[in-house]
């Protein structure tokens, strides 16, 4: 068992020579951490949250604000369109042609599913016909995973729609289940051997007292006008607009609940989000260094 680290001293066991990965729940502290690496080492930020890709938002999903861009390079952030595809395939494509740039990365995100893939390998699934994924966007979660073969249904985390959806139009597409496709993975891009992995492990309380806090900081930079932007264009099945809090302030906007309704629904929503990733990532990332605030 590693002994969780001291965030004093992050850089103490750091090579400036390795590529880094900073996974964690969100709001702990991610962002701060890869800009304090690439201040005393050099390096390139590179997003790995699957939120923070679309253009649409930079306040609600915490995306760093142009000063903190300021400070280092930044890549992959809100550089895809709120209606443009884009899938775990398309940001592991994006961050291996990095990898082959020659640049230091420090790649920082909450998407354990984005780490898994460039740690692990990933499976080339075939692209998922239109008509398939609209189909899919009709259905209830519990018609989704109702279709789902059991080695698939025991691996994902079935509160998450948008991975219950992927998962049965990959196999109402293929024939095959996604649990299938995923055991015939290629070789990873970044085995964990050739980089420095960190991971957050954060105490329940503590965290969730910064996410009311930073729901607060939200609403107070812009949230509300960032939301009210995309209201005309808002489609609640699109992957960009199901962000954390976006369908509570967009039922303010439209005068469904107050203000206080939205920002507690929001504060609960991400709480919940944030305690399903501090389980996927004591699970899955028992071989990273951990740090502990």
């Amino acid at each position: 068992m590693q002994v969780p680290a001291d965030l004093s001293n992050p850089l103490r066991d750091i090579s400036p020579e390795k590529h880094v990965l900073i996974a964690g729940p969100t709001a702990s502290g991610k962002s701060a951490l890869a800009l304090k690496i690439a201040a005393a080492q050099g390096g390139v930020i590179v997003n790995a949250d699957a939120s923070q890709v679309y253009d649409c938002w930079r306040i609600i999903t915490a995306r760093p604000s142009p000063a903190e861009e300021a400070q280092a390079p930044h890549l992959l952030y809100g550089h895809i369109g709120a209606h443009d595809t884009y899938s775990t395939g398309h940001w592991l494509r994006e961050v291996t042609a990095l990898l082959g740039s020659g640049q230091r990365l420090i790649i920082t995100g909450g998407t354990g599913l984005y780490f898994a893939a460039l740690t692990q390998g990933l499976a080339e699934i075939p692209q998922t016909p239109t008509e398939i994924r609209a189909k899919g966007d009709d259905m209830p979660l519990s018609a989704l995973l109702a279709a789902l073969d059991g080695e698939t249904l025991a691996r994902i985390d079935t509160q998450n729609r948008a991975r219950a959806q992927r998962a049965w139009e990959v196999q109402t597409a293929t024939g095959k289940g996604l649990a299938a496709w995923q055991d015939a993975t290629g070789p990873a891009a970044l085995p964990l051997a050739a980089c420095h992995p960190i991971v957050f492990d954060v105490e329940k309380d503590w965290l969730n007292a910064r996410i009311a806090k930073r729901f607060d900081m939200m609403i107070d930079q812009g949230a509300l006008a960032e939301a009210e932007a995309v209201r005309p264009h808002y489609a609640p099945n699109l992957p960009a607009h199901r962000a954390i809090g976006i369908p509570e302030l967009m039922a303010y906007l439209d005068g469904q609940i107050t203000l206080e309704e939205a920002k507690e629904q929001a504060v609960i929503a991400t709480r919940r989000f944030a305690k399903r990733q501090r389980t996927w990532m004591r699970n899955k990332m028992a071989d990273w260094q951990k740090l502990s605030p």
